[in-house]
C-alpha cells in the first residue's frame, strides 16, 4: 500500500523536539527555556506554508504536558481535566448534523500520510496518515502500532447502525476524539486533526464512515 510520511518540515520536527526541553520545571529550567527559545528563533525560519507558529505558538495544555514529560510524572488530575474540557468545549461538531460520509474517500485519507510540508501547496488537502499507527482494516499489511488496533471498530462496539439513538454516544465520541484527541486524553500523542486544521470536516466524516460504516472493510 502507498503510505509517504506526514513531516511537517525537518527543521520543524527537529525544533518540536528542542520546544519539548522548553518547558523544563522550576529550579534550573529558565536559563535553558530562554537559550532554547534563542535556538527556535536563529536557528530555525519561515519556508514555504510550514511557518515558525507551527512550533512557537504551544497552547498551556502541550506545555503542560512538555513539562510532565521532562520531569518524568504524570500529569496531575486536576490539571488533566482542566486541559479536556478546554479541549472538548473546542470541539467543532458536524456543521449539517451529519456525522459519516463515505468510507472509500476515508480509506484513502487514512492510507496518506501527505500534506503541510513546505513544498506542498497550502490548497491541497492533506492526508490523516491514520496506518501509521494504527491497523486499520484486515486488508493493509503495513500499519503502526503505536495507537491501538481500529480493526472493527464499529462492530466491536456494537454500532449496527451509526444514526441510531443507542450508537450516539460512540459516535459523537469518535468525532470528538478525530477531531481533538485531547479532549478525552489531556496528554494523548494523537493528532488534534480538525483542531489544528490538518484535515477539513468532510474529510473527519469520511474517516467516521470508515470507522463505523456497517458496509466499510473495518466492520467486516
Amino acid at each position: 500500500m502507498k503510505k509517504i510520511a506526514w513531516i511537517l518540515a525537518p527543521a520543524a520536527l527537529a525544533a518540536v523536539a528542542i520546544a519539548g526541553c522548553a518547558a523544563l520545571p522550576a529550579g534550573g529550567g529558565a536559563d535553558l527555556d530562554r537559550e532554547t527559545q534563542q535556538m527556535l528563533l536563529t536557528g530555525f525560519h519561515d519556508q514555504g506554508i510550514a511557518k515558525m507558529d507551527r512550533i512557537t505558538d504551544v497552547d498551556d495544555g502541550v506545555k503542560a504536558c512538555n513539562a510532565a514529560d521532562v520531569a518524568g510524572k504524570p500529569l496531575d488530575d486536576a490539571t488533566a481535566r482542566r486541559i479536556e474540557e478546554t479541549n472538548l468545549k473546542a470541539v467543532k461538531w458536524p456543521s449539517d448534523g451529519r456525522f459519516l460520509g463515505d468510507w472509500k474517500k476515508g480509506e484513502a485519507i487514512a492510507q496518506s500520510g501527505r500534506g503541510q510540508t513546505w513544498t506542498d501547496d497550502a490548497k491541497s488537502p492533506a492526508g490523516g496518515n491514520c496506518y501509521n499507527c494504527h491497523q486499520i482494516s484486515r486488508q493493509e499489511i503495513s500499519f503502526g502500532t503505536l495507537g491501538p488496533s481500529l480493526y472493527n471498530y464499529g462492530k466491536l462496539r456494537g454500532v449496527t447502525d451509526p444514526d441510531s439513538a443507542a450508537s450516539k454516544p460512540i459516535v459523537e465520541y469518535t468525532w470528538g476524539k478525530i477531531w481533538n484527541a485531547k479532549a478525552y486524553n489531556a496528554c494523548s500523542n494523537m493528532p488534534r486533526s480538525g483542531h489544528m486544521g490538518n484535515l477539513d470536516e468532510q474529510q473527519v466524516r469520511d474517516l467516521m464512515a470508515l470507522l463505523l460504516d456497517p458496509k466499510s472493510p473495518v466492520n467486516q
